[in-house]
């Protein structure tokens, strides 16, 4: 059987494609637009720079989450299709899965309950992954509205300067071109709100875009590997007998006593946990209980003073009515 035959992940070179195609669409859309983007580039160049190279370092981040797959994917396929997996130092994503499969006779079946465990901690890792693209997703949002702000303060502030600044008894004439001359701060402002939305905005369309595609391809990774490792044949006490043939009967004895051993010492686990739990539950029910009780007597007790109070006042003021 060729390696190809026991690939049972298959490599994101998809997700690949599509995320530099839509990068080179980009740059071609980039390119053709170039004077008006150097243009709003220079209107405010720390902060626009700021935000290219924050999508710069996003796509860096997105493009590795996708070509980290294809080492973890030759692994698992070396690994589960009986190759050289073994003895190679497992990825880092994938490390859980190696301990699985890490000591003999239970090289090729893995317990039910780690397994689940291992899945559950390479669905978190990928996840975890995703976390720094969308943070910066998130940033060049903001970066694009805090140029906005920027911006924007600095046309009111201009725009008041410029009032303040004109003289009520010039002529028409100067006040005009005193306008004008004012009225180009108050622009500039206008053009530090909007190019910095503008490089924000765009960012994180690219940023999002890119994102969505690692996460496709994580997800794809992760079901592969789940259908992957769960199609393997479960360690239990039942299939003992075939995995230890060839080996000495004592030696198949021991592991067989060993297997039966680990099988009830995690079911009589798991009984002991249930138990503790509904014990547990039990015993806090009866404490709400008892609480319910406490505060019900405490509002007997209440009532009948306040009846006792009300009955005392009325009879006051039935004396005070008859002396009067």
């Amino acid at each position: 059987m060729d390696g190809d035959d026991r690939r049972l992940l298959s490599r994101p070179v998809i997700y690949v494609v599509r995320m530099l195609v839509f990068l080179i669409l980009v740059g071609f859309c980039a390119l053709i637009l170039y004077r008006q983007i150097a243009t709003a580039f220079l209107a405010n160049p720390a902060l626009n720079g700021l935000i290219l190279a924050v999508l710069a370092l996003g796509i860096l981040l997105a493009l590795r989450q996708v070509l980290r797959l294809f080492r973890e994917a030759n692994w698992a396929n070396a690994l589960l299709g009986g190759g050289g997996g073994k003895r190679v130092k497992p990825p880092t994503l994938l490390a859980p899965v190696a301990q699985l499969f890490r000591a003999k006779p239970f090289i090729n079946a893995p317990a039910a309950l780690p397994l689940r465990a291992v899945l559950d901690t390479i669905g978190a890792r990928l996840d975890e992954s995703r976390d720094t693209a969308r943070y910066l997703t998130g940033l060049l949002v903001f970066l694009g509205l805090l140029g906005t702000f920027w911006g924007l303060l600095e046309t009111v502030g201009s725009i008041g300067g410029v009032i303040k600044s004109m003289q009520t008894g010039s002529d028409a004439a100067v006040m005009f071109d005193d306008l004008k001359s004012g009225l180009s701060a108050p622009i500039a402002g206008m053009s530090i709100s909007f190019t910095s939305s503008l490089f924000g905005l765009a960012g994180s369309l690219v940023l999002g875009f890119l994102d969505l595609q690692a996460g496709h391809a994580q997800n794809r990774f992760f079901t592969e590997l789940e259908d992957a490792l769960t199609a393997l044949p479960l360690a239990d006490a039942h299939d003992a007998a075939a995995r230890y043939e060839g080996l000495p009967p004592e030696l198949s004895a021991a592991l067989q006593t060993i297997a039966v051993s680990v099988d009830q010492t995690q079911a009589k686990a798991t009984s002991v946990a249930v138990a503790s739990l509904a014990d547990g539950v039990q015993a806090l029910v009866q404490h709400m209980r008892s609480e319910q009780q406490i505060i019900r007597d405490w509002v007997e007790a209440q009532a009948e003073r306040n009846r006792e109070v009300k009955d005392a006042l009325e009879r006051l003021a039935e004396g005070l009515k008859e002396r009067g």
